[in-house]
């Protein structure tokens, strides 16, 4: 009475549909994967806080490229506020 065979375009069809959704189901787990794995980008407007000019001034004079009376001198202008 009725033909209960898909057929062949009703075996393709169902194939492709398959392909399609296993497909989609690996991208998207690939993309989730990638995106749970990158950090989250800093807030806008949050820079990364500047090193003051005491520490920076401090920093040179224990590397040795400032004697004691030139980061005494500048430390000096730094803490008063002005500049030489």
């Amino acid at each position: 009475m009725y033909d209960d065979d898909f057929g062949g375009w009703g075996y393709a069809l169902m194939f492709a549909g398959m392909a399609l959704f296993w497909g989609l189901l690996i991208v998207g787990i690939i993309l989730l994967v990638r995106y749970m794995s990158h950090p989250f980008p800093a807030p806008p407007g949050g820079a990364p806080p500047l090193r003051s000019a005491e520490a920076v001034l401090a920093e040179r004079f224990a590397r040795g490229e400032i004697d004691e009376q030139e980061y005494r001198s500048r430390l000096t202008i730094l803490r008063a506020g002005t500049t030489p």
